[in-house]
């Protein structure tokens, strides 16, 4: 049976339409009664091309030949047996490295303020056209942030282009369509140019990206013209400089415009004053203004200076369209957190080192109105915010005037939860939020203090990110950084794309703390989570060689290092040593709940003694990890059909299993450390004998119960803690967690106001003060719990791509229903459950290429296919139950 083909797509991102290389990967979706073999047309330059037929409906190779530069094409696919052809789909071959012809120009720069100080500069040209334009695209990219405009209109939608990557390694363009720009006559192009992600500041120290000390920008235009003539404008030594209305501009600090700044003479451009690497083209789609948020209130709290709530945490900026009079300055302040006294907070944001001064953190645009209006929208910087605090002198402000622009990677949703627990509901909203906040262009920790694309973070959100939204190509794109930025001996940075350039400053202070387990472990858990999700074989290919670099340099570690308490305890090492990996630095379980003093003030380990907490075995951390990621690496390579690197990899892991269990395991069944976040790694990560398993279990619980039902794990093993608990049996436990409302625990964050997840469990205390990050996604990994077991929508042990799932709900206290969805390469799967009094009935949508396992609570099972499946059965296994009561699969 053959249905129509929808959702065509190319793996590849683009603004305003898709933008791919010579080779792209096709890919579509089709009905749920649909079994078939497909057959593919396309006209390529408007030139139809042979059909060609596959079995494959997912990341089909191109069946054509290769794309040249600037091809356009457009395409279809149907299945052979009698089905009806899909809508068609149309992309473009981006201008290909080889026949980029344009120089690379420079602004000149008369004298450098300093990073953070900065002023964007205008490369302009003008050009004449003696006919109508048919067809014109504008090819761009550049070291720094730019934007583009064609004759004084703003060219694409697409934010903060080109984004930030390892600018030593890789450089992604833009192609936009600009035929509705250009005149017969005079035209001109401009290209505002900042410092952006490429020699601006980063990190909590706002320190400057060290990716190159001058600014470049490279344009291509070419034009199609009605009388058949073609023309090219490409940035040359014709091209003009100037400093722009933007005064200052950083993506950290922020951006300062001054509408009635006189214009400054022109001078020609710098060439060929910097090297880049070949240009390419973003799996990504692009960051864009995705929402504009008027304020919920805002409030004057002395004379000319305002508070505006958004309600909303969020990343983005102000769009402010009233600018009063000619010269009236307005300053524009961003946080997160008011205080006690209504003002704008940010010192729980300030950077500390052990006896340094703090760096005081400051989010901050300025803008200068002219003599003609004009609407500020500071687009060379963004900012971490709900609040903003405005001063004016001498004019009012108008609060119709003021939007908050949410800006952040388009990715499209994916995953939809809801419950009965209005509570869970907004918790779910926090946690989207959160990572929507960190999503700009690449996965950070925060939008405030730091904005890094740290390891860790999406190491462990990354499986909650794809039941969120489709974060392929988003992906791909930041583990391009992170292979760019390996060190040689191969170890993984930190964060990435990391300005910082660890790689060439081996005798930096942070290359030591360079290496962790659980951060650098990223390069395997990201790619094994993606293909996990998505059944994409090129992501395990592409990251291999990355990640086998990664677990060898952890190997040869424990082979050859061990930890100094160790030592003092057996001079000689034991024979399992060698897989134990304990003598290199690591950042371990990470921001635990804090203990208090005597005194009740909260106890900070890192803060209070850095050199004890830096030399602290973590071993435990360390060699469970090299586990996994051993164990992962042999499933990566069969699946790659790398035999003998599948057996070895599963020898090591398992030799790594044992020395854990060897150090770690005592021989009354309890862990050396002793903690929560302990047992959760080992029960997830399946490194106990099976009869340890029960009294493992019956420890955590006992640990939890003993802080009175209140969570002690951290950054790494939050996410697992409750399916693990679950999966033993213990869902009373997982619920009482859950639904825990004193500090620590998720749902003090709602009581207390949050709109994103914070990263310190006790990030607003109960004298209305913040602390640390309120928009840290890392403990929102709480979501993959709604979705998997309270909803009960996951894949089946083994599964792909969503090929098998399980429909299996968790029904907590007082929940009596939950209803959600996702969207997988196979189609949408949805799932509603519903409680009438002790029966639980369970509506589900099964997509093509899907089979389900549906399990109630009581024991009874179902198998489904394709197509509506609706049963109901017992909360609870009765003597006089019949487990296929009530099946009506439709």
């Amino acid at each position: 049976m053959g249905g129509t083909p929808y959702d065509l797509a190319v793996d590849s991102g683009g603004d305003q339409f898709p933008v791919t290389g010579p080779a792209p990967r096709l890919s579509w979706k089709v009905p749920a009664d649909s079994t078939a073999s497909y057959e593919l047309e396309a006209t390529i330059d408007g030139v139809l091309q042979p059909a060609a037929t596959t079995d494959q409906r997912l990341y089909v190779p191109w069946p054509w030949p290769a794309l040249s530069s600037r091809q356009r094409v457009q395409w279809r696919v149907r299945a052979r047996t009698s089905g009806d052809w899909s809508a068609w789909s149309a992309f473009e071959a981006g201008l290909l490295a080889a026949d980029w012809t344009a120089a690379w120009i420079s602004p000149v720069e008369p004298e450098d303020p300093g990073y953070g100080r900065r002023p964007a500069y205008l490369l302009t040209t003008h050009f004449e056209l003696a006919a109508a334009v048919t067809s014109a695209r504008l090819y761009a990219t550049a070291l720094g942030v730019y934007t583009a405009a064609l004759n004084g209109e703003r060219v694409g939608t697409a934010e903060l282009s080109p984004g930030s990557t390892s600018y030593d390694r890789t450089l992604y363009a833009q192609a936009f369509d600009v035929t509705s720009f250009l005149l017969s006559g005079h035209n001109r192009v401009d290209l505002e140019l900042s410092d952006g992600w490429y020699r601006g500041q980063v990190g909590a120290f706002r320190l400057p990206a060290g990716w190159g000390t001058t600014l470049g920008a490279r344009v291509e235009l070419h034009i199609e013209l009605g009388d058949g003539t073609r023309r090219v404008i490409r940035t040359d030594d014709t091209w003009t400089s100037a400093p722009s209305t933007t005064t200052r501009a950083d993506l950290m600090d922020g951006q300062s415009i001054d509408f009635g700044k006189a214009a400054l003479a022109t001078t020609t451009v710098l060439v060929d004053q910097v090297e880049a690497p070949p240009i390419d083209w973003s799996p990504a789609p692009p960051v864009r203004v995705i929402d504009s948020r008027p304020p919920e209130n805002v409030h004057e709290i002395r004379p000319g200076v305002w508070v505006a709530d958004f309600g909303q945490n969020a990343s983005g900026w102000i769009r402010l369209t009233d600018l009063g009079s000619e010269g009236t300055c307005t300053v524009i302040e961003y946080g997160e957190h008011l205080g006690p006294d209504g003002d704008l907070s940010t010192s729980h944001l300030d950077s500390h080192r052990p006896g340094e001064p703090p760096r005081i953190f400051s989010q901050r645009d300025e803008v200068t109105a002219g003599p003609v209006p004009a609407v500020f929208e500071p687009r060379h910087t963004v900012h971490g915010f709900q609040y903003t605090r405005i001063s004016r002198d001498g004019a009012p402000l108008d609060p119709s005037a003021l939007t908050m622009q949410v800006v952040h990677t388009d990715l499209r949703r994916t995953g939809e939860f809801w419950c009965s627990d209005q509570d869970l509901n907004r918790l779910h909203r926090m946690g989207e939020w959160s990572f929507l906040g960190n999503a700009v262009d690449v996965p950070t920790d925060c939008p405030t203090r730091e904005r890094l694309a740290w390891t860790g973070d999406y190491q462990v959100f990354v499986s909650t990110a794809t039941r969120l939204r489709d974060v392929h190509g988003f992906s791909r794109k930041w583990l391009k950084s992170v292979r760019d930025d390996q060190l040689e001996d191969g170890r993984v940075a930190n964060f990435s794309p990391d300005g910082r350039r660890i790689k060439n400053n081996l005798d930096d202070q942070f290359a030591m703390m360079t290496g962790s387990a659980g951060w650098g472990d990223a390069i395997v858990a990201v790619p094994w989570a993606l293909y996990e999700e998505y059944a994409d074989e090129a992501v395990l290919a592409e990251n291999w060689d990355a990640m086998d670099r990664w677990v060898q340099w952890a190997l040869e570690k424990a082979r050859t290092t061990r930890h100094h308490a160790r030592s003092h305890v057996t001079p000689e090492p034991e024979p399992f040593e060698e897989y134990l990996w304990d003598g290199t630095f690591h950042w371990g379980e990470w921001t635990e709940p804090k203990k208090r003093d005597a005194d009740g003030k909260l106890i900070d380990p890192v803060q209070d003694n850095p050199m004890a907490w830096f030399m602290e075995d973590k071993g435990e951390v360390g060699t469970a990890y090299l586990y996994r990621s051993a164990a992962t690496l042999s499933r990566t390579a069969h699946v790659l059909g790398r035999t003998e690197d599948a057996a070895q990899y599963a020898d090591i892991a398992e030799s790594v299993r044992q020395a854990w269990q060897d150090a770690y395991l005592r021989a009354d069944g309890n862990t050396a450390t002793d903690s929560q976040a302990s047992y959760v790694r080992a029960l997830s990560f399946g490194l106990l004998p099976d009869e340890a398993r029960g009294p493992a279990t019956d420890r955590l619980v006992e640990l939890i119960r003993s802080e009175d039902v209140h969570l002690g794990t951290g950054f790494l093993s939050t996410g697992d803690l409750l399916p693990v608990l679950v999966e033993a049996g213990r869902e009373d436990v997982a619920y009482e967690l859950l639904l825990q409302r004193s500090t620590p625990s998720w749902l003090n964050m709602v009581d207390k106001g949050a709109t994103t997840i914070w990263e310190s469990w006790e990030g607003i205390d109960e004298d209305g003060n913040a602390h640390e990050s309120l928009n840290h996604y890392s403990k929102g990994t709480v979501l993959r719990f709604l979705h998997e077991f309270t909803l009960g929508l996951r894949q089946d042990q083994g599964s792909v791509g969503w090929r098998s799932i399980v429909i299996a709900p968790t029904p907590g206290p007082g929940l009596t229903w939950a209803r959600g969805s996702h969207e997988t390469p196979n189609g949408s799967i949805k799932v509603h459950w519903q409680l009438d009094g002790e029966e639980l009935g369970i509506d589900a949508d099964i997509p093509a290429d899907t089979t389900a396992r549906i399990v109630f609570p009581d024991g009874a099972e179902y198998a489904a296919g394709p197509g509506r499946f609706r049963a109901t059965g017992a909360l609870a296994q009765t003597n006089t139950a019949d487990p296929h009561r009530s099946a009506a699969p439709v």
